[in-house]
């Protein structure tokens, strides 16, 4: 049961986060060919990244068909139907918070199946969640998301972390799976309604009145 849940979400997190690759892709003015490339990076590269650290060769991303094509089919989507996706812009970014969530709990998951300790888990979990946002930015030349004061790679972490520490007091993978993600979702969603986010450095002004 928690095999076929997994699979299901993580290819509708692929779809979401490829969604928000060829929307960037767009707004950036970029052709067909590189709409479907951000559109593959923002959905797959998080997933890769971390079936490639922890053995799981060759990454389900590339493996399994279903991964291109539903990238794929987010790209033309975006590319042809454009003024449509953009109207929904503000609710691809709710999608994108749901997309977080689960990647960082299915990682993690899969990071403990494959005998990552608790504390290594919820990092590789974090990493799932926000390796393809990173890329996806910088193919673009933007300062990728999880850098900036956006409470959004934490979010992550936080659901990771209840994961590894249901794992720990042997509670029901399906429930703390549940628990984790909405946790990780709740706190991307009071990040992105109430602004949400972490101190920010700021440099000291030099200039002499």
């Amino acid at each position: 049961m928690l095999h076929i849940l997994l699979a299901v979400l993580d290819l509708g997190g692929t779809f979401v986060f490829a969604i928000s690759g060829a929307i960037t892709a767009v707004k950036h003015r970029l052709d067909i060919f590189g709409v479907l490339v951000l559109s593959f990076a923002a959905g797959n590269v998080g997933g890769i990244t971390r079936d490639v650290l922890i053995g799981a060769v060759p990454p389900a991303a590339i493996a399994d068909w279903k991964y291109i094509a539903v990238s794929v089919l987010a790209g033309l989507i975006t590319f042809f139907w454009y003024p449509v996706t953009d109207r929904f812009s503000n609710e691809v970014l709710w999608f994108d918070a749901v997309g977080l969530a689960f990647f960082a709990v299915a990682g993690t998951e899969k990071a403990l199946v494959h005998g990552l300790t608790p504390v290594m888990a919820p990092l590789l979990g974090m990493l799932t969640g926000i390796g393809g946002g990173m890329l996806r930015d910088v193919l673009v030349a933007e300062i990728p998301i999880v850098l900036r004061a956006d409470l959004y790679a934490l979010a992550a972490l936080a659901g990771a972390i209840v994961v590894v520490v249901g794992r720990v007091l042997h509670v029901s993978p399906i429930a703390t799976t549940i628990v984790g993600g909405g946790l990780c979702f709740a706190l991307r969603f009071m990040a992105i309604h109430y602004g949400w986010h972490l101190p920010t450095a700021w440099p000291r002004d030099d200039t002499k009145s």
